[in-house]
């Protein structure tokens, strides 16, 4: 089993500007590549902040991979992030479950802030944002969750309306990272 940590960035400094903090969230169930791709990714220029639905948690991928939560979402305020991953697999239906992450995620809508969720990620969207009007994309599998919360459900690689930016599946992850990064710097 392999085992990621994510080393927090003590002068939270990088060429004088504190560093934008992203978190991830993480549950059992994960898929390994849309959670690895976008946690190294970010790392290259944020500061990345595993949240679980329980602190110092070690979460299983569908596959058997272990990452361990820095931080449980209770344990978080949403002023504190400039944005929010969302793998997916199975974790996300965990994941709505615990009433603080989606408060969590609510707070983060509220605020206009960047939520990016992939494959079954739009699942924690249906049950913490208002999606109606929304044009979103998901895993096909969840097509009916996301259009029965009022939004438009596409076919299309990534999805951007607002500050919501959705893909379909781990093939999308280049495309998903681009337009999510961008809505952070923006």
């Amino acid at each position: 089993m392999g085992y990621v940590t994510n080393k927090t960035i003590d002068s939270g400094q990088k060429g004088g500007d504190k560093m934008k903090k992203i978190g991830i969230l993480v549950e059992d169930l994960f898929n390994e590549q849309e959670l690895y791709y976008p946690y190294h990714r970010l790392r290259e220029e944020y500061e990345v902040i595993l949240l679980g639905t329980k602190k110092d948690v070690e979460y299983t991928s569908k596959a058997g991979l272990s990452i361990k939560s820095e931080l449980a979402t209770k344990d978080i305020k949403a002023e504190e992030l400039e944005g929010l991953v969302i793998p997916g697999g199975y974790s996300p239906d965990y994941m709505r479950r615990c009433e603080d992450t989606v408060k969590l995620v609510q707070e983060l809508d509220k605020m206009k802030k960047p939520i990016a969720a992939i494959c079954h990620g739009p699942w924690v969207l249906a049950s913490s944002c208002d999606l109606k009007g929304k044009k979103v994309t998901s895993f096909y599998s969840i097509k009916d969750d996301v259009i029965h919360c009022g939004a438009t459900w596409v076919d299309e690689e990534v999805v951007r309306d607002g500050h919501i930016i959705t893909s379909r599946t781990p093939k999308d992850l280049p495309e998903f990272m681009k337009e999510f990064i961008k809505a952070i710097e923006e």
